[in-house]
């Protein structure tokens, strides 16, 4: 049985990436629009063309950690080796030189491409670890909780100081500074912030577990992965939910710097507090929190595949409701809020999930195909994750660019960007989260299959 204090170390991993993930979900969209100057249209192709590379970048270093080996295990030794280029990264991606318009983009490009290369070098090793410490499924879900509570734990920290921090770096106050010193300022704090978490993963983990056969060629690995059925309909499931999610965050600061009035308050147990973007993503992190926390009661009921489909249902009547809400009044921001709540939950009862059925899947593959492709496999999530962001992004800004959203400060936006913003944020994600439904529903793996698995796999690795 793995110890607590491993435990809370490998949650930790996850809060530096989620701190880095969720800023950038939250905000370098309109980091790039109204602060660093890009057109939204130019905005938009940059997170999708960059992808071409994650396509090559994230299977690459699964098959680099799959052959790695030192005294620290396979997959450990990245959280040490990379942690300053990762913090290093996030810091240029939000420094905006003083260049003319062509290189602003080539400096964007590059330094969002750096970015992404990175963190696919220190999170598809961190997530593969799951699958080398500790063989039994459910103990994998409990990882996987404790993973997500600290990320999300990370997440609440983040989006609850990042505009205070920009703005009173800015010396201002109200809505959001467009200051860029104050935007690469607050990101040194994150990034250093995130270099000891990393540091600490390291030192509180450790990698128990050895597959029961020898390393396979690359070719036979890539033969066992697109052979693997499991993969291909959590792949598509996953890269969905993560679409869903980024089409989320990408659209709620433009949604609230458009629909909701300036100075806007809400008063709780007799204190006011500012409602704006900032504490509309901290309460969600907040309610995804509670969801992890009951994540692993309710799967051990349901099983893995019943708890991500019924909350994914339970999701797409949520967005629904985000429509037909009024913004223009304390009783419709109470509302949002607690739309807001109620979404989180169950976006929190899937996070652990995820990560849970991809070392399912990594057990299935060493079983089925004599592969140990633990790296390839988990860099598969990775790519969905940055995958279904990029899409999600990137189908906010041109769907914007479209409604014909004005990005410049305080001004007026038309009836059709008003509607625009609206359907972004309800019926366009609702739609997505039911097509995740659609593969989810067809996963093969249950509880039942798995228990059997894992038994076999136990007699071949100690045979």
């Amino acid at each position: 049985m793995a110890t607590l204090k491993e435990k809370i170390g490998y949650g930790l991993g996850d809060m530096a990436s989620s701190m880095f993930w969720k800023v950038f979900s939250a905000y370098l969209p309109i980091f790039y629009t109204n602060v660093f100057g890009l057109d939204l249209s130019v905005a938009a192709l940059l997170f999708l063309v960059t992808k071409i590379w994650d396509a090559v970048s994230d299977p690459m270093m699964g098959i680099i950690a799959d052959r790695t080996c030192t005294k620290w295990g396979k997959y450990r030794p990245y959280l040490l080796w990379v942690a300053i280029p990762f913090a290093i990264a996030g810091i240029l991606l939000f420094t905006t030189p003083d260049l003319g318009e062509t290189g602003k983009n080539v400096w964007a490009f590059v330094t969002y491409i750096l970015m992404m290369t990175v963190y696919t070098a220190i999170n598809v090793p961190y997530g593969s670890m799951l699958g080398v410490m500790t063989e039994n499924s459910d103990e994998k879900t409990v990882f996987s909780s404790y993973r997500m509570f600290f990320a999300y734990t990370g997440s609440f920290i983040v989006l609850a100081l990042w505009e205070p921090l920009c703005n009173s770096i800015a010396g201002t106050s109200g809505k959001l500074t467009y200051e860029p010193t104050a935007w690469q300022t607050a990101m040194i704090v994150v990034s250093v912030t995130c270099l000891a978490l990393f540091l600490l993963t390291f030192k509180m983990t450790r990698e128990t577990i050895k597959p029961g056969i020898k390393q396979t060629s690359i070719k036979d690995d890539f033969k066992s992965l697109l052979h693997n059925g499991p993969w291909w309909i959590l792949l598509g499931g996953v890269l969905l939910f993560n679409f869903f999610g980024a089409v989320r965050y990408a659209v709620i600061p433009y949604y609230f710097v458009t629909q909701i009035a300036e100075g806007a308050t809400l008063s709780f147990l007799s204190i006011d507090f500012l409602f704006y973007a900032g504490i509309f993503f901290t309460i969600g992190e907040i309610a995804n929190m509670a969801g992890v926390a009951v994540a692993t009661p309710i799967t051990f009921k349901l099983g893995k595949k019943s708890t991500f489909l019924y909350s994914l249902f339970a999701i797409i009547a949520i967005c629904i409701a985000f429509y037909y809400v009024p913004t223009d009044s304390t009783g419709g921001y109470w509302t949002l809020m607690l739309l807001q709540i109620a979404c989180g939950i169950f976006t929190g009862i899937i996070s652990p999930l995820v990560w849970s059925m991809y070392a399912d899947i990594s057990d299935y593959a060493e079983l089925k195909f004599n592969t140990a492709s633990t790296g390839l496999i988990f860099s598969s999530s990775s790519m969905a994750q940055k995958f279904g962001g990029a899409f999600g992004t990137s189908a906010v800004l041109w769907l914007l660019a479209g409604f014909g959203f004005n990005t410049a400060k305080g001004a007026v936006q038309t009836t059709e960007a008003i509607e625009g913003l609206r359907l972004l944020i309800s019926w366009i994600p609702a739609g997505i989260a039911a097509l995740s439904a659609l593969f989810i529903s067809i996963y093969p793996l249950t509880t039942k299959r798995m228990a059997k698995i894992t038994e076999e796999l136990k007699e071949r690795r100690n045979g």
